[in-house]
């Protein structure tokens, strides 16, 4: 999707990215405030979640929360809003025709909310019913709390159902006044962006009725540590094994690190004639698994992850081990890690096909750290990557022996401490 990316720095401190995609019939938003769970106590880790579900309700324009939506959504305009430990997202797409009344309606809710008894009521319900929903995933339930158990700022889906009844609307007030101002707030703006489109947005975000505030709110330092001992999350129900294992490297990746390393899961696991995946596939070992690298302020991390029977588990994990010391050892040929680049080339012409979605790929780095690398520098990127660089960002990743394996099933007792006994081997 052709298109021109450009930052612009208002004067009352808030920030953000235009992209311009000229052929675009659409408008898409998304607006950012540092104002995440880790700005709260525990005890009342809710809050931030259930403002983020009042904030597009009742506005000082339109005193419901229903009408506000009929009003949002009349033309098909879309809304909704996440809340993560560090950030909260309000975003919205619209029709070419409508984007400035669109615009102007999330800028009202974000700045003028009336935040109504009746409401925070209802989306305490509200609340309570996504976080049980959630709750019976799996994977979602091991991965929150091996991130806890690391010592990241995280607390599981059942743990926050009990927290939730300490929230009061009063700490829900105060919670917005405290991140909600605009040198704490980032936007991604994506779509036909003009000269004089670019000025309206410019004088709408400048005339927000939000106090300016001390500046963006600091990320929180989170050091991982290694786990004393595997996670076992007990569950009678379930037959199988789901599993994660971690392994962390105590600083962040650069971005041409990443590059490789994101080449390297593709070799791993993402295909079905992949490394890891492939081979347990040939034998009849699992169905599906993944990998991936992310990273914080202060690290980066590799994980793997499947559903596996028991009875299968340890021959899945030989199989990771062998392929992952082939890594360390550069046994690498050049044919695969073209065709690894080719696959990757290809994903990269087929991804962010939308508006949305291409405004999504900026605003994924440049709410972490006001930063952002331009789409079309990504084929570069690829084809830059070397074996060399790959193999010593996957030792680097298992050198500094901080790792972890998480485990929730129901597995006879032992099982788990030799699964990890076969996991140790890659970090010596």
């Amino acid at each position: 999707m052709k298109h021109k990316v450009s930052e612009i720095r208002l004067k009352n401190g808030a920030r953000g990215l235009l992209v311009n995609v000229p052929d675009a019939s659409v408008m898409s938003f998304e607006i950012n405030f540092r104002a995440g769970e880790y700005l709260v106590a525990r005890d009342i880790w809710e809050a931030p979640h259930i403002m983020e579900h009042l904030l597009l309700g009742a506005n000082k324009k339109i005193p419901k929360a229903r009408q506000f939506q009929a009003e949002f959504e009349k033309n098909g305009g879309y809304c909704n809003a996440s809340t993560g430990t560090h950030d909260i997202i309000y975003e919205a797409e619209c029709a070419d025709f409508e984007w400035q009344r669109i615009l102007e309606w999330l800028v009202v809710a974000i700045s003028q909310p009336l935040f109504l008894e009746d409401e925070f009521a209802a989306e305490v319900g509200n609340v309570r019913e996504e976080l049980t929903a959630r709750s019976n995933n799996h994977f979602r339930h091991l991965s929150i709390a091996l991130r806890e158990a690391y010592g990241f700022f995280s607390v599981t889906d059942k743990e926050r159902l009990k927290l939730m009844n300490n929230v009061t609307i009063e700490d829900i007030k105060r919670h917005y006044k405290t991140t909600h101002t605009l040198s704490n707030m980032r936007f991604v703006i994506a779509g036909k962006i003009t000269a004089t489109r670019r000025a309206q947005i410019k004088e709408m975000f400048e005339s927000m009725e939000l106090p300016k505030g001390d500046g963006r709110k600091d990320l929180p330092l989170e050091t991982p540590s290694t786990l004393k001992k595997p996670m076992i999350i007990r569950n009678k129900t379930v037959d199988n094994y789901y599993f994660y294992f971690d392994t962390f490297l105590r600083r962040r990746m650069s971005p041409d690190e990443l590059a490789a390393m994101g080449l390297l899961n593709s070799m791993l696991t993402e295909t079905l004639y992949s490394r890891i995946l492939g081979t347990a596939r040939e034998r009849g070992l699992v169905y599906s698994m993944s990998s991936g690298v992310g990273y914080d302020l202060s690290s980066t991390n590799w994980w793997f992850g499947a559903q596996v029977r028991p009875d299968n588990a340890h021959a899945l994990f030989d199989i990771m081990i062998t392929q992952l010391r082939e890594i360390f050892d550069g046994k690498l040929t050049k044919e695969e890690i073209d065709t690894a680049k080719q696959r990757r080339l290809g994903g990269y012409q087929r991804g962010y096909q939308t508006v949305m979605g291409m405004a999504n790929y900026y605003s994924s780095q440049y709410f972490f750290d006001d930063t952002y690398i331009n789409y079309q520098e990504l084929p570069d990127r690829i084809k830059a990557v070397t074996k060399t660089r790959i193999t010593e960002g996957a030792r680097q990743l298992f050198a500094e022996n901080v790792w972890g394996l998480g485990v929730l099933g129901n597995p006879a007792a032992g099982e788990v401490d030799t699964l990890t006994d076969q996991l140790k081997s890659l970090w010596n």
